[in-house]
């Protein structure tokens, strides 16, 4: 079911989306110091390709103090834009019972787009 799933999310826009990410992670991956961000741009590209029968997990233990000062600067740098977005998608494609499934999706991309660093993907 997660192949049907993740098939039909990358025809119907997922590519896309992937796509994006992987262009935003390799500009910033550009530039040294844009380096980790850069990798959060790809986590989220990897995500986005097929979040069917994937899951965002912590990575266990308590937050770094590194993970807590770059997400804080994500934030404040883009991150609440791209978990608004991603939220407003899965709203939008929840008012339908077909679009639920791709809905929730995008609250999953929602939660990793918020604070990426100290989380992974399963």
């Amino acid at each position: 079911m997660s192949f049907l799933g993740n098939l039909l999310w990358i025809v119907l826009g997922g590519l896309l989306f992937s796509l994006a990410y992987l262009c935003l992670g390799l500009a910033y991956c550009v530039t040294i110091i844009g380096i980790p961000i850069g990798l959060q741009m790809f986590k989220m590209a990897g995500l986005s390709l097929c979040p069917f029968g994937r899951d965002v997990v912590d990575r266990g233990g308590q937050m770094s103090v590194w993970s807590l000062f770059l997400n804080i600067l994500w934030i404040v740098f883009g991150g609440i834009e791209m978990a608004v977005f991603h939220a407003a998608w899965g709203l939008t494609l929840c008012v339908t019972i077909v679009g639920i499934p791709f809905g929730v999706q995008h609250f999953k991309l929602a939660l990793l787009a918020l604070m990426p660093f100290g989380k992974e993907i399963r």
